[in-house]
């Protein structure tokens, strides 16, 4: 059923009568985009295909979870339009599967140097476990910590002994009758003996101690061997992914993220739909017109994916990549830097001489960030120039409307921060949720952590999450959909979008949540009311701020 074919044709043509389909002017803007209709009916066929393969969708709906896949709308040189397929990562553990374009560099070719570089990493593996579990090494940390335990009780004996006797002296010496020089000697020789058993037992726990190094530091030198072995393997590995673009300049992934951070590009680089499909059409001089990706089968447990939606390639893993691959292609505009999401005044609902709260548009940043677009934060300094301190007091995610509150000097921000370390601020978010919500309320609690390799988006994990709860109280439901109140109790990153999203949450995303949910005309969570104690004069100030989803 699966194997490699060379020979395969990748470029399928439209099954479908796409005449009637104008063609975009500019290719998507991978990381964030609506799939237009070419690239639509594209990913429609290829989902037919998959819907078909019997054998293939158990395993889609398996605990394991689905896989995301990815089409590329293509011009051949006969001017015909068609598509590619791909998948990321490997499909049924396999690189090569027929219909799909094939990886950028095969890890699993039996010839490949990897294979050979892992022997020597699990031969190094074997002998550190080895080594680990000895007979000898266990027996002498066993003695060890018995003898070091023997030594503490004998030292603590003694001192017990040396305080009995330090007690008869002192009684001697209030009876009048005693020879103070013998007292002293006695004194002496004892402080003597202690010092003397101490050294003895110090010398005996240093040579045990000795002949364990020996071991440890065996283990220590191949544990060293298999991280510098591993370095270069995985270096070497970066190296033979060779990226291309259209003017087929080519880079390595060395190359494409040494501008990160630590300049590592992360596990699984490369592998991703996009990639491989603009490289497949590079090789093959096929024009590149638009592209999409989209989840097929169950959600992994930890994260929250859709069957048969849409998704913006991850910035983690592919921005590097694409963004060399992509030069000289013109592409779409980033719709977040839409000229209609800027607003040019506060909307003020509270104001006084110390604080305000503002209300905040859906698709505005509370605060700068890698763009020049502007936010909440440069509209505060340009209106207040003279306040101190950070100003903005918490933040909303750039798609979340509502309630902000802004400090106008360092005191009254250090106070209001205070307020919501504490959790006495309250705060109450409205949302409309994409499914019916049976139980009227209750109390979601799902430990969250980020995404390492696709950062926003965030993760339910119970073994390295932080904590996460949100209480909700159901409004409304009505055509498939339950208006809905959320107060939440911690104040995690997307903590109200995921634990709305996912399965162990109330399964129902947001509307408009095009991270964990389907994207629409804006994300419909709203920051609507907000309590806190002013900090100068201490009495309780609510502020609301309604809006009809």
């Amino acid at each position: 059923m699966l194997e490699r074919n060379s020979n395969t044709n990748f470029f399928r043509k439209f099954e479908s009568d796409i005449s009637s389909i104008s063609q975009p002017k500019k290719f998507t803007f991978p990381f964030y985009y609506s799939p237009n209709d070419l690239s639509t009916q594209a990913a429609k066929e290829l989902q037919t295909y998959l819907s078909e393969q019997n054998e293939w969708n158990k395993e889609f709906w398996s605990e394991n979870g689905g896989k995301m896949f990815g089409v590329l709308v293509v011009e051949n040189d006969q001017k015909e339009i068609g598509y590619l397929s791909a998948f990321s990562g490997r499909l049924f553990g396999k690189n090569f599967i027929s219909f799909f374009v094939p990886p950028i560099y095969d890890i699993l070719d039996e010839n490949c140097f990897y294979h050979k570089g892992e022997d020597e990493l699990n031969q190094l593996t074997e002998q550190i476990i080895e080594l680990e579990n000895s007979e000898e090494l266990i027996n002498l940390k066993t003695f060890y910590q018995n003898e070091l335990k023997r030594s503490e009780q004998e030292i603590s004996n003694f001192k017990i002994e040396l305080k009995a006797s330090k007690k008869r002296r002192d009684e001697l010496r209030s009876s009048g009758t005693f020879d103070e020089e013998k007292l002293i000697k006695e004194s002496q020789r004892e402080r003597y003996q202690l010092k003397e058993l101490s050294n003895q037992w110090k010398k005996k726990l240093t040579d045990l101690k000795v002949q364990m190094d020996k071991h440890l530091e065996q283990i220590s030198q191949l544990k060293n061997q298999r991280k510098i072995l591993s370095a270069q393997l995985q270096e070497q590995l970066f190296q033979e992914y060779i990226i291309l673009n259209s003017k087929k300049d080519s880079k390595d992934l060395i190359e494409l993220f040494s501008n990160k951070t630590d300049g590592i590009p992360p596990s699984g680089a490369g592998d991703c739909a996009a990639p491989k499909l603009l490289q497949f059409a590079f090789q093959n001089d096929l024009k590149p017109i638009s592209m999409a990706e989209f989840w097929w089968g169950a959600s992994p447990k930890s994260e929250v994916r859709l069957h048969e939606n849409f998704y913006a390639a991850c910035k983690s893993k592919c921005e590097p990549i694409l963004n060399f691959m992509l030069e000289g292609i013109e592409m779409e505009e980033n719709p977040l830097f839409n000229p209609e999401n800027e607003i040019t005044e506060l909307e003020i609902i509270h104001e006084d001489d110390f604080l305000l709260v503002v209300n905040k548009p859906a698709n505005f940043l509370s605060v700068p960030g890698k763009s020049n677009l502007k936010s909440i934060y440069d509209l505060a300094k340009e209106k207040y120039p003279n306040a101190e301190g950070p100003l903005i007091v918490h933040r909303l995610d750039m798609a979340t409307s509502g309630l902000l509150l802004i400090a106008k000097s360092l005191a009254i921000y250090q106070d209001l921060q205070a307020q919501f370390i504490n959790r006495t601020i309250q705060k109450r978010y409205i949302a409309l949720l994409d499914g019916i919500v049976e139980q009227d309320e209750g109390i979601i609690d799902l430990p969250l952590r980020a995404d390492i390799t696709d950062r926003p988006r965030q993760l339910v994990c119970y073994e390295h999450g932080k904590a996460a709860k949100t209480k909700y109280k159901v409004l409304d439901r009505k055509d498939g959909k339950t208006l809905i109140y959320f107060y939440p109790i911690t104040g995690r990153t997307h903590q109200l979008r995921i634990h709305a999203a996912h399965l162990l949450g109330l399964n129902a995303p947001i509307v408009g949540d095009e991270l964990y949910g389907k994207k629409s005309s804006r994300l419909h969570l709203h920051a609507e009311m907000l309590e806190f104690q002013h900090s100068i004069s201490k009495i309780k100030i609510g502020v609301e701020s309604n809006i009809q989803f």
